[in-house]
């Protein structure tokens, strides 16, 4: 995983292309890097982290790299996508590829924007992108299943996968995602070759007007956070409108912009946090003269995993890392002064890597 992709979903005209149009906009700022590649639908966006910059003052850095999430814009969706209505099916397939989903839901009233069932009602919205996506995976599940029967004459291992698929197939026969049922490690590893959509965390953006924004809430809102919370999903707010103008601003005016609204951070910056969150992802930093860079690790990461982030030599060649927590290197100002004030730590194979551990990794 180099870094985390989140296909955003959701009925036309809630305002998908409008938040898409503002996260490529930041995401189309981050094109320096020689790794950034935007294609057609598809936005890599940095996650703003002012360790970084403080890192880098200390360090001296030629360049910040931050670490990077990609949103893929799976447009048209509508009813009927999983049958191949509109360009379903492309789209479907293009959504299993994700980590997780962003579920864009409209949550404001606008008489100008019509909506797709001539209504304003986030549930029914929800459940028709959700009924689509049950939908699909029942076919995928349909078809394997019935190829995997045919094997196990000869085969007997895959008992386990074609069990644990039927499980699968009858809660989503009943409406219910895939990530509703409870499985063993032993049931989750039998099918991890077949990526299902409604096993995906999924994060609801409600999108709102300007006027919502002061309290981050509306009647339509309550109702989308009451579906969410029976599904534990989370759920985010923002009025995707605002930020396509505040993605247009340079820095300092889009702070000044965020301020009059009595708003902290951006609803992008929270979307992308929020978006880490789920997958359970933190970070861990590295400093030097040529970089101050972020990386992307599963929270519970051993230290050299976290290694074969930087390269797979790495974690084959680990001896140990040393690591200082950012406050500590911050304090301290170097890592040598780190090291003489005894705030560095030596740590081995089975060190749990820490959000904002400033690493050095000693390898072979």
């Amino acid at each position: 995983m180099s870094n985390l992709s989140c296909g955003i979903v959701g009925l036309p005209n809630v305002g998908k292309s409008t938040l898409f149009n503002a996260l490529t906009k930041k995401g189309a700022q981050a094109a320096n890097y020689p790794f950034c590649t935007i294609e057609p639908n598809v936005g890599i966006v940095p996650l703003e982290d002012s360790r970084l910059g403080v890192l880098s003052k200390l360090s001296k850095s030629k360049q910040i790299i931050p670490a990077q999430v990609t949103f893929v814009d799976i447009a048209g969706l509508v009813k009927g996508a999983s049958q191949g209505e509109g360009l379903g099916n492309q789209f479907l397939a293009n959504i299993r590829e994700t980590d997780a989903i962003v579920h864009v839901v409209r949550c404001f009233d606008d008489p100008n924007i019509i909506h797709v069932s001539g209504k304003i009602n986030p549930i029914d919205d929800i459940e028709i992108i959700n009924t689509e996506l049950v939908l699909s995976d029942l076919q995928m599940i349909e078809n394997v299943i019935a190829r995997l029967e045919k094997q196990l004459k000869s085969k007997k291992e895959l008992q386990t996968t074609v069990d644990t698929l039927k499980k699968i197939f009858e809660a989503l026969n009943q409406g219910l995602p895939a990530r509703s049922v409870d499985l063993t490690d032993e049931e989750k590893e039998s099918i991890k070759i077949y990526p299902m959509i409604t096993s995906k965390k999924v994060l609801y953006a409600c999108n709102v007007d300007e006027e919502a924004l002061a309290t981050l809430s509306n009647s339509y809102v309550e109702q989308v956070k009451e579906y969410a919370k029976k599904e534990k999903s989370s759920v985010i707010v923002l009025c995707a409108k605002l930020e396509e103008e505040l993605a247009q601003l340079d820095k300092q005016e889009a702070q000044e912009f965020l301020a009059s609204l009595g708003l902290e951070d951006t609803g992008l910056n929270r979307l992308i946090k929020e978006s880490f969150k789920i997958l359970g992802l933190i970070t861990f930093l590295t400093t030097g003269d040529i970089e101050t860079r972020a990386w992307t690790v599963h929270a519970n990461a051993k230290a050299p995993v976290a290694a074969g982030k930087i390269h797979s030599d790495i974690e084959k060649g680990f001896i140990r890392a040393e690591v200082v927590s950012f406050n500590d290197f911050v304090t301290c100002g170097t890592r040598a002064h780190a090291k003489d004030q005894g705030k560095a730590r030596m740590e081995g194979k089975e060190y749990l890597v820490q959000d904002g551990d400033v690493i050095l990794f000693y390898h072979n």
